[in-house]
């Protein structure tokens, strides 16, 4: 997708809709800002809560490991609270 953006008041340039949805960039998006040459290159930063849901997959936990882990972790806490 090739598209033409002009630069408005303070330099700000606006995400055409049609870019934003294809990108799900939101309000409150975070992009990297990247200058080679005489391009400005933009990449979407995903957040936590997309990677859980699109990221590449390293490790597999099944719930009941995830739970004796978390039992442990809040018993450490306790112990070294008190």
């Amino acid at each position: 997708m090739i598209t033409e953006v002009r630069v408005g008041k303070r330099r700000t340039i606006v995400i055409p809709k049609a870019v934003a949805e294809a990108l799900n960039i939101e309000e409150g998006s975070k992009l990297r800002l990247e200058v080679k040459g005489d391009s400005i290159i933009l990449k979407v930063i995903p957040d936590a809560i997309w990677l859980s849901v699109h990221g590449e997959k390293f490790a597999k936990i099944t719930l009941k490991e995830l739970e004796g882990e978390s039992i442990e972790k809040q018993r450490e806490y306790i112990e070294n609270t008190y």
